[in-house]
């Protein structure tokens, strides 16, 4: 075994076969642990047992249960419902773009918005008098009210949604004279959504719900910009990946709304590389990211604002699968290395779910829940993942998993029991040139990088 410790069953080629270790990176091994994906169970049931299109999976394997969870086991192959889920910063409201049974070709799309902070969620449809396209976009405000983009010829239209005794009332925001436009998670303030659209040599930033006087651009970036994660709680300071105008690598850059949009650098780990953030914690200052630094595109993390290196886990790096975070745990302050992290992965089998903290050397794998949409979820500060979910028996449902426990580290030497604390980077020692807390774009690789 190498990088990828996983608890129970089986979980297919894709989930099982060990990653390959490249000369002198540390293996992050455990002794002992074998391969297979956790499962959620119910109440009296074992979790994970006999998952559906899991390839070995039967009733004769019965994968250990690390994790409480509420409601259907799934099948990593199940297809989600039609539509993308957006939540809140703060996982109370959540709101999609769902459609009416029906054949492919003859489906009425309309917004749902999901309430998901009370004893038990609920979901209350928005349908207008006409369907909407299945190329509309929906973001959820703190208020209960949802945000809809409509694209109309080469404009983009902008409502806001909200439940009306029987029926949808809708509150016309304006229009944006644009082709092509994209929604930006929604501000940690719960009460502002942004939009960004990329031209050939400059990308325009766009307030579309919270401001005085309907859409307005408030930012003009050079280069083409994309992604759009927000580094603080007050939805002021925003991370966009971005290429210059000329061309080149792509780099995260930061962009402070409270000073006329000033844009500096935020992740420049290596002078070719490709340096994207996908997840940003503001308690804790722990990022996500995806870089070529090391010779190939890799997941790694780091802290924002501290002069430690830019770390790569092999437990990250898995064959034949594609691993994307997709929540962090918050109220971690200053504590960066124990947050945890829900990844989605997805293989030939489908897609299921990850749980990983930096402080530890084991990737736990999970199965989903029937009928979630992979990438969809959110942590309580206690450490209980929550991944909503929709299928035929529960129209809308939210799963419940515990964060399983990692090895400790030893008190007296700060290293696990099996020699490495699992936080090595995969590059060669770079001293940085000051030692003071520089942006993460500054801090050097901790071991030189090596081509393909």
């Amino acid at each position: 075994m190498t990088a990828c410790a996983i608890e129970g069953g089986s979980a297919g080629a894709a989930a099982t076969a060990d990653p390959e270790v490249e000369p002198g990176a540390d293996p992050e091994a455990e002794p002992g642990a074998e391969p297979g994906i956790e499962g959620f169970g119910g109440p009296g049931g074992s979790a994970g047992a006999d998952v559906p299109g899991l390839p070995g999976s039967g009733p004769d394997e019965k994968p250990e249960a690390s994790g409480a969870a509420r409601g259907p086991v799934s099948s990593a192959g199940d297809a989600p419902r039609p539509g993308g889920f957006t939540l809140t910063a703060d996982g109370a409201y959540a709101a999609r773009l769902t459609a009416a049974p029906g054949p492919p070709g003859e489906r009425a799309w309309y917004p749902e918005r999901w309430t998901l902070d009370g004893p038990e969620p609920y979901a209350v449809p928005l349908p207008l008098d006409q369907p909407e396209e299945p190329d509309a976009q929906v973001a959820p405000l703190a208020d209960g009210r949802v945000l809809i983009r409509r694209r109309v010829a080469d404009r983009q239209m902008f409502s806001l949604l909200y439940p009306t005794g029987p029926g949808t009332g809708e509150l016309l925001l304006g229009a944006v004279e644009c082709a092509g436009m994209t929604l930006l998670p929604p501000s940690p303030d719960g009460r502002c959504v942004y939009a960004l659209s990329a031209g050939e040599h400059d990308s325009s930033l766009w307030l579309v719900a919270g401001g005085a006087f309907g859409p307005e651009e408030v930012a003009r970036i050079p280069g083409r910009c994309s992604g759009g994660v927000w580094l603080d709680r007050s939805g002021r300071i925003l991370a966009l990946d971005r290429q210059a105008p000329g061309g080149g690598p792509v780099k995260a850059v930061a962009v402070d709304l409270g000073r006329g949009a000033e844009v500096t650098p935020l992740l420049q780990i290596a002078p070719g590389s490709n340096d994207r953030l996908l997840l940003a914690d503001a308690d804790s200052g722990l990022l996500l990211l995806r870089s070529d630094a090391p010779g190939h595109d890799r997941l790694g993390w780091g802290v924002l604002g501290s002069c430690l290196p830019v770390r790569f886990p092999e437990c990250l790096r898995l064959p034949d699968v594609a691993v994307t975070p997709f929540a962090v745990q918050p109220g971690q302050m200053l504590m960066p290395e124990s947050c945890a992290v829900a990844l989605r992965i997805d293989g030939a089998a489908g897609s299921w779910v990850g749980v990983w903290r930096p402080a530890g050397r084991r990737l736990h794998q999970f199965a989903a829940p029937l009928g979630w949409v992979p990438g969809a979820g959110y942590w309580s500060r206690d450490g209980v993942l929550r991944l909503p979910y929709a299928n035929g028996a529960t129209p809308c449902g939210v799963a419940l998993l515990d964060a399983p426990e990692d090895v400790e580290p030893s008190p007296a030497t700060g290293c696990t029991h099996g020699g490495e604390g699992g936080t090595q980077p995969s590059a060669a020692v770079t001293a940085p040139a000051v030692c003071r807390p520089v942006p993460l774009g500054q801090a050097p690789l901790h071991r030189a990088a090596r081509p393909g």
